[in-house]
């Protein structure tokens, strides 16, 4: 078989036109990328409506994977029917935009549902997820289109580049499970992650507008990036303070003037009456506070060490019933009552 045999035809792939390798490898693996952290914060960002349960990591987890096979199935088959090079780029602002917008469409659904159904449960994990997902795991087989100069480099062209993303997917895990949700909150990874990969794409379109048979960005993906960006900002968020692990609200008992319940997620934390410290709504603190007088005589000051603050309801029950009472309190956060 001859050298030019073995050339994809020019009408159905790159037209002679490849992306430069460097662009190709940071375009899969920022897409990847973009993706694994769509779904670790994603699951974040459905907790306060839905709780943290194996139901709603397997929801999230399971619509994540099935919009990586519909993006990258999808993807694969247009890119056989039309110029890749037309699409990278409003697939990349379009799934960006998306990133973002997932933000304020969870929260506006989460609003709307009343406890941790299983419907609830799937309806916000496919919101959070399939639609961006799907579109930005299309990328990577149109830029392995793109780099398929020739049929006999088809397998290191595509085995490099499918590592480059499953990298990319390891990278983005590891970053935001161990870092970005430590320090910054769901919703600032999200719109940072969904803004990157959108002005990357725009970078793209910049870097082919030069190569024949290539596409303008429509003007309405850019629209939807700065209304993503604009609903991100006015949405209803659940959470008064987001730890390195929950959604932390306070609310009033409604059979309580002045009772106060510190919320993580969907569970009950803490308790505390805000003119009572003596009234322990929950079993487990009575039960604390019965082992506490059968071991100390009452009335006396004590020296305590709690691992673990919530909403101190301890630490002010034992400086009311036992003046004078030295606690520490050991917390990753404490909340205010």
């Amino acid at each position: 078989m001859s050298a030019a045999a073995d050339r994809v035809p020019s009408g159905e792939g790159t037209g002679g036109s490849a992306l430069p390798g460097w662009v190709a490898a940071s375009i899969t693996f920022l897409c990847s990328g973009a993706v694994l952290v769509l779904e670790i914060v994603g699951l974040r960002l459905i907790a306060p409506y839905v709780g943290v349960t194996v139901q709603t990591s397997t929801a999230v987890i399971g619509f994540a994977l099935a919009a990586i096979a519909l993006g990258a199935w999808v993807g694969g088959a247009t890119a056989d029917r039309a110029d890749p090079r037309r699409l990278l780029a409003p697939l990349m602002v379009a799934g960006g935009a998306l990133v973002v917008a997932v933000l304020p469409l969870v929260r506006f659904t989460g609003e709307l549902l009343s406890g941790a159904d299983a419907g609830g449960v799937l309806l916000l994990a496919a919101v959070a997820v399939v639609v961006p997902a799907a579109l930005l795991s299309a990328v990577p087989p149109m830029v392995v289109k793109l780099q398929l100069a020739s049929l006999a480099e088809t397998g290191a062209v595509v085995g490099r580049l499918s590592g480059i993303g499953t990298l990319g997917g390891i990278a983005a895990t590891f970053a935001t499970g161990f870092v970005l949700v430590a320090i910054l909150p769901s919703s600032v990874i999200l719109v940072a992650t969904g803004a990157v990969t959108a002005v990357a794409g725009m970078a793209v379109a910049v870097l082919l507008r030069r190569v024949p048979g290539a596409g303008r960005l429509p003007v309405g993906l850019l629209a939807l990036a700065v209304g993503g960006g604009a609903l991100a900002a006015v949405a209803p968020t659940p959470c008064e303070e987001e730890t390195a692990y929950h959604c932390a609200r306070v609310v009033a008992d409604p059979q309580r003037d002045t009772g106060r319940v510190l919320m993580l997620d969907t569970l009950r934390h803490s308790y505390v009456d805000l003119t009572d410290p003596t009234h322990l709504e929950f079993e487990y603190v009575r039960a604390v506070t019965a082992v506490t007088d059968a071991a100390f005589p009452a009335g006396k000051p004590v020296s305590a060490l709690h691992v673990g603050g919530g909403g101190l309801t301890l630490p002010r029950y034992l400086a009311e019933v036992r003046p004078g009472t030295r606690s520490l309190v050991a917390a990753l956060a404490l909340i205010q009552l």
